[in-house]
């Protein structure tokens, strides 16, 4: 697990060195579907109350900037996480000069409990990683997402392509085989969202009541 993270940890502070705290910056395309992907998985949330949010995999902090700018009256303790210090250090500087409250930390764990934990992404890029190797890293990564939530998390996934194999690079999956581990693994409900115009799939987890 730790060489994964390493590896992980030198691409995407390549990635942020490279092109700056942009959506390229964390390896998406364009900040159209950065966003629609915020939009997917923010569906976990109640904005009519005040909550507390972890941010996994936060990189330099889109997704609070998104908040701002989508609910602005809305109350939010937010807890940036992400294994990079150049991604952190950047989100810290664009932070201070919005003047927006919320705190970043290097880790790879949340570190904290908040009522949702949303990790955006940070699944894709595998880096040519043994699929077993990968898919371990990704389950240590839900179950310390589910263990942050008081509520429940929300993540997103890559799925498999039509008539070609997987790239080596990346990880796709189909969406039953992580609806099947967040219900039984976990223990949680599990609201699949798909149809959004990208190829991939959210899923809206939830503790069990």
């Amino acid at each position: 697990m730790r060489g994964i993270r390493s590896r992980v940890r030198a691409y995407y502070s390549n990635a942020v060195k490279r092109y700056g705290p942009t959506p390229l910056g964390v390896d998406w395309s364009n900040a159209a579907s950065q966003q629609l992907r915020f939009l997917q998985l923010l569906k976990l949330c109640d904005f009519e109350n005040a909550f507390s949010l972890n941010d996994f995999g936060c990189g330099y902090g889109a997704l609070l900037a998104y908040l701002g700018e989508r609910h602005p009256g809305a109350t939010i303790d937010y807890h940036g996480i992400d294994l990079s210090p150049a991604m952190i250090a950047t989100a810290r500087k664009l932070r201070t000069k919005k003047r927006t409250p919320a705190t970043f930390v290097i880790g790879s764990k949340c570190g904290q409990v908040a009522d949702y934990s949303i990790a955006s992404g940070v699944f894709n890029v595998r880096l040519r990683q043994p699929i077993d190797a990968w898919e371990a890293y990704v389950e240590d990564i839900l179950i310390d997402l589910h263990a942050s939530s008081r509520i429940g998390f929300a993540v997103n996934f890559m799925l498999p392509l039509d008539d070609a194999p997987s790239e080596d690079e990346l990880y796709r999956t189909p969406t039953r085989r992580w609806v099947t581990y967040c219900r039984k693994g976990l223990g949680c409900t599990v609201k699949p969202v798909l149809g959004y115009g990208l190829r991939e799939f959210t899923l809206l987890v939830r503790r069990r009541t």
